[in-house]
This record gives C-alpha cells, sequence and structure tokens, in this order.
C-alpha cells in the first residue's frame, strides 16, 4: 500500500519520500538518523524494524550486511518490505515473499526506492530516474521523486498521505513534512508544504543552536 524513496546526495544528507492510501504512512514507515542513514520499514508495517537497520548500519556494516542480520532476527519477514541507505553506492532492498500486489524495487548508486500494491511495475524505476536527473537540494530531488512515481501509476488505489524527510549535521531532521490523511492530492499538498518551509528550513536549525543570532520569525511581538 506504499511506493517510497530512500536517497542520499553525497553531502552527508539522507533522506525519504513516501505515499500511501493509508493514514500517517510516514508516521510509521519513515526513519532517519544523522550520520547514518535512511530506512523504510513498510507493506503489513513493523516500525520496529526501521530503527533496527539503522542500529546495525551504526556498527559500520555494510547496507546488504545490516539488512541481511535484521532479516535474520526476524520471524515475519515474509510481510515486509524494507529499504536502506547508508552512503553513496550503499543501499539495499527487500521484498517479502507475502508482499501485497505488485511489489518492485530500484536502485541507483544514491537511491533505493520501492512500492507494494503497485499499479505500474514502472513505479520505482521512475522515481529512482527522476531523483538521478534533478537537481538542487535533497528535499527537492525526493519531492520530484515521489511525483514521478505517482506520474508512473503509483499505488493501485487512491493515495492519501505522504511525507518527506531529511537529515543533515543535527541529530534531528531538519526537514519532516507530512499530510496524514487528504481525500484529494496529498502529494500536491506536501508540495505546497515543502515551499513553505525550504526557504525557512536553515533558521530553525540557527534558533536551536544559536539563539541568540537567530532571525526574528515575523510575527507580531518579534519583529
Amino acid at each position: 500500500m506504499t511506493f517510497s524513496i530512500a536517497a542520499t546526495d553525497g553531502t552527508g544528507a539522507f533522506g525519504i519520500a513516501i505515499a500511501s492510501s493509508s493514514p500517517a504512512v510516514a508516521a510509521r514507515c519513515l526513519h532517519l538518523r544523522a550520520g547514518v542513514g535512511a530506512a523504510c520499514s513498510q507493506n503489513v508495517t513493523d516500525p520496529r524494524l526501521g530503527p533496527l537497520l539503522l542500529d546495525a548500519a551504526a556498527t559500520g556494516q555494510t547496507a546488504d550486511a545490516a539488512l541481511a542480520s535484521v532479516i535474520a532476527g526476524h520471524r515475519d519477514v515474509a510481510f515486509r518490505q524494507l529499504t536502506l541507505v547508508t552512503g553513496y553506492a550503499q543501499s539495499s532492498v527487500h521484498t517479502g515473499t507475502e508482499a501485497l500486489g505488485v511489489t518492485g524495487s530500484a536502485q541507483s548508486p544514491a537511491a533505493v526506492a520501492a512500492g507494494n500494491l503497485l499499479a505500474s511495475l514502472d513505479v520505482p524505476e521512475a522515481m529512482v530516474t527522476a531523483f538521478e536527473e534533478s537537481s538542487g537540494d535533497l528535499e527537492t530531488r525526493l519531492f520530484a521523486a515521489l511525483t514521478a512515481g505517482l506520474a508512473a501509476g503509483g499505488e493501485a488505489g487512491p493515495v492519501h498521505s505522504a511525507g518527506l524527510a531529511v537529515v543533515r549535521e543535527v541529530p534531528w531532521p531538519e526537514t519532516d513534512l507530512r499530510v496524514d490523511w487528504a481525500d484529494d492530492d496529498p502529494i500536491g499538498r506536501l508540495g505546497a508544504l515543502l515551499q513553505r518551509w525550504l526557504p525557512q528550513r536553515d533558521d530553525y536549525v540557527t534558533r536551536a543552536l544559536r539563539p541568540a543570532t537567530a532571525p526574528a520569525y515575523g510575527v507580531p511581538g518579534d519583529e
């Protein structure tokens, strides 16, 4: 019930864009850790697996080894679809035999896309191609990939939720945007949120680290 892309841009940033017919997909499936990587746990989702993948990656294992170690300790792996990116040319993907509907995945040196209950097997490849052909901030490139996945057919059913998050140097996501439910165009709504957020993104990091030098919020009383 989900299609997603996890990626890095070579600057140390990691991010994920994801969409689904289920509510609040990003809250359950999207996992990031600064300096470590990006992991998705989707299809009959077990949210415990994302942190486990990142824990394994943090020990210095390759993406393939980290994924294999988590799979080896998980009895219901046949129901899961997992992706992991830990660096350039370091990604891995698993799709269990009990994953729902049409499933597929695609990889490039910087990204891995995967989906289940897809309208078309072309969706993951379209997402990775769009990511590789895009430029700009990682957030912008991830959103380009998500819209390309939708244009290639997306999920077999209607999409109702979407999310996009990116980590860089600070331990929290610099970007963490979600549309948890919309009857129409959640990906378009996510794009509108992204356009509003990106011009302010770096200011919020400054406010956390150096509040005395932070720019004003531009609200009454804080001009």
